[in-house]
């Protein structure tokens, strides 16, 4: 992975040119993507939190809900890097129209399933939707950034967790009541961010054509050798692991966890989960500005190796502790994501896509995988057993002390 090999040219356009540092911060595209990110983001939410209705309209087990996400997980994870690859050499403005054009479509066939084959379809349609919207958004909002890539990355990001708090919450409300056709209602949703990011897609046309016009600016290299760019690029991978699948047992088996131990009920459960979901949103908003103030790798510190002591808590707390401390865990590890995405682009410069493609594919990837092994342990040893073993993993923050310190805090 030498950052001089081909593997890591790209055009001028593909990277932020430097005189670019100086422009203003496009808020309103900013504010836009934000949007799309949160309305991309509350139909994927969707899906599991309507496991409930689906484990009991279909007769699924834990193992086979697992798969059910993993099959979501995989068609994202599996892409995202191919699309980032091809978008960094050949921007496609439009392709995000496309990409939540495939949203809709899955959204619509879980709506009419009425077999598990038909379920997975689903699932897998609209994670084809979030492998096109993930990496090629992430370039616009470093495009809007004006320089301050760890905000736009965190205004970025907020959109898409305030959309994944959003989802559960109005499952809750929507299609626990009215059942799984009710799912159909949320194509309004798909449409209004198509028309969204049609608008988006004539501002990123007219900013590559800019871009293309100006003198082609020196692409910026990284000082680093290929063994330590590999070594740093593996690390933040095992970190994004940890969070990731971590996550995946509150996002994906929380409710049950509290209606097994708790006994609450459906819309209950849900409401602890929007609050976790919730609490992920606000430490998005906390970790990209605070990245760029004090530096990302002290941000990774702080957020996935502080969360341990709340992890391992969590098994053995009450209800009430428990919903404060899923927020606690939610608000602190959520900080971590827009400081390692930004951490890793200016570790490989001029590869946008294709490194937003990786961590959003690995991020989507690690969470599939989290959701089949912790649902068939789930099935074995019991779901809160699966909470303790889970616990240990933000440890794995211990690695940030390998990463180089590439960059000084701002003043």
């Amino acid at each position: 992975m030498d950052s001089k090999s081909p593997a890591f040219k790209s055009p001028a356009f593909a990277a932020t040119p430097a005189p670019l540092a100086a422009e203003r911060v496009a808020i309103p595209i900013l504010i836009a993507i934000s949007v799309s990110h949160l309305l991309n983001d509350l139909i994927q939410s969707l899906l599991p939190a309507i496991y409930p209705i689906l484990k009991e309209n279909f007769h699924l087990d834990f193992g086979q809900i697992g798969f059910l996400t993993l099959t979501f997980q995989l068609t994202a994870s599996l892409l995202q890097p191919l699309v980032g690859i091809y978008t960094d050499k050949k921007p496609q403005p439009f392709s995000l129209v496309v990409g939540m054009g495939f949203t809709l479509t899955g959204l619509l066939t879980l709506s009419r399933a009425d077999s598990y084959p038909l379920l997975l379809l689903g699932a897998a349609l609209v994670g084809m939707g979030s492998s096109v919207f993930h990496p090629e958004s992430s370039r616009v909002a470093r495009m809007a950034s004006g320089g301050q890539h760890g905000l736009a990355q965190s205004v970025f990001q907020v959109g898409g967790n305030a959309g994944s708090a959003l989802g559960p919450l109005l499952a809750a409300f929507i299609v626990v009541p009215f059942g799984q056709t009710s799912i159909a209602w949320f194509s309004v949703v798909a449409l209004l961010a198509m028309i969204i990011l049609s608008q988006v897609g004539r501002w990123y046309r007219a900013k590559l054509a800019e871009l293309k016009a100006k003198p082609r600016a020196a692409v910026r290299t990284s000082s680093l050798s290929k063994k330590r760019i590999g070594v740093s690029i593996t690390i933040l991978m095992l970190l994004v692991f940890s969070k990731n699948f971590y996550t995946a047992s509150l996002s994906s088996y929380f409710t049950f966890y509290l209606m097994s131990k708790f006994q609450v009920s459906v819309q209950e459960s849900q409401v602890y989960l929007f609050a976790f979901l919730g609490a992920v949103a606000a430490g998005t908003v906390i970790g990209g500005p605070i990245g760029d103030r004090i530096g990302r790798r002290y941000v990774i510190w702080i957020s996935i190796l502080g969360v341990l002591p709340f992890t391992l808590m969590l098994p053995f707390a009450n209800l009430f502790w428990t919903a404060v401390l899923s927020i606690i865990i939610g608000l602190v590890l959520a900080s971590a994501f827009s400081a390692i995405l930004v951490y890793a682009t200016e570790l490989v410069p001029g590869r946008v896509g294709m490194i937003a493609g990786l961590f959003f594919g690995l991020s989507f990837g690690m969470g599939g995988l989290g959701a089949a092994v912790l649902g068939h342990l789930a099935d074995i040893w019991g779901i809160e057993t699966v909470y303790k073993i889970v616990s240990f993993l933000p440890a794995i923050g211990l690695l940030t002390y390998f990463l180089p310190k590439i960059e000084k805090a701002r003043a």
